[in-house]
C-alpha cells in the first residue's frame, strides 16, 4: 500500500472516530418546591454520545418561579 493511501485511510478513521456528539433542547428535566411556596425548574441540554449510544443531560440551568395566591 502506498503512502499516499495510508495517509487517506488514516484520515478517514481520524475522520471517522472524531464525530461530534449532537444536543438538543433545553427541555425541562425536574419541577420541584422550593419549600416556600414556589417552584425551581430544572432545564437541561439532551447530548447524545454515538460512541456510547447513550443520552445525558449537559448545560443545567435552574430556575425558581415564585407562586402568589389571591
Amino acid at each position: 500500500m502506498s503512502w499516499k493511501r495510508r495517509l487517506v485511510a488514516l484520515a478517514s478513521v481520524i475522520l471517522g472516530v472524531s464525530s461530534c456528539s449532537s444536543t438538543a433542547g433545553p427541555f425541562v428535566t425536574n419541577i420541584s418546591s422550593d419549600g416556600r411556596g414556589g417552584l425551581v425548574i430544572e432545564k437541561c441540554m439532551a447530548k447524545f454520545d454515538p460512541w456510547m449510544s447513550t443520552v445525558g443531560n449537559s448545560e443545567c440551568r435552574n430556575t425558581n418561579i415564585q407562586l402568589r395566591t389571591p
